[in-house]
């Protein structure tokens, strides 16, 4: 059983790119998950100097990045700092 933390703020409109909407077809990245990660402060594969960050701009309004490698594969989810809109992307796309 995994355990799921409540979300820490909400993500605004969900959007996800072209490069993320073919691995969810190809059944290689299960976005949803990484996405309640997002959430509940689970910033991923980042330093601790950038999860600090992270921390901070929750507290304070600003903008939100998870990193998470999945295989050879990359996600990175932006929510942004008026929580307006999270992007679910690959790094190639920003």
């Amino acid at each position: 059983m995994m355990f799921i933390a409540p979300p820490l703020f909400t993500p605004g409109r969900c959007v996800i790119t072209p490069g993320v909407m073919a691995l969810m077809q190809q059944n290689q990245i299960d976005s949803g998950r990484f996405l309640v990660r997002h959430l509940s402060g689970d910033w991923g594969d980042l330093s601790q100097a950038d999860k600090q960050v992270n921390d901070k701009a929750l507290k304070q309004g600003a903008r939100l990045f998870s990193a998470y490698q999945i295989s050879d594969q990359r996600l990175w989810i932006i929510t942004e700092a008026d929580r307006s809109v999270t992007t679910l992307l690959l790094p190639e796309e920003y």
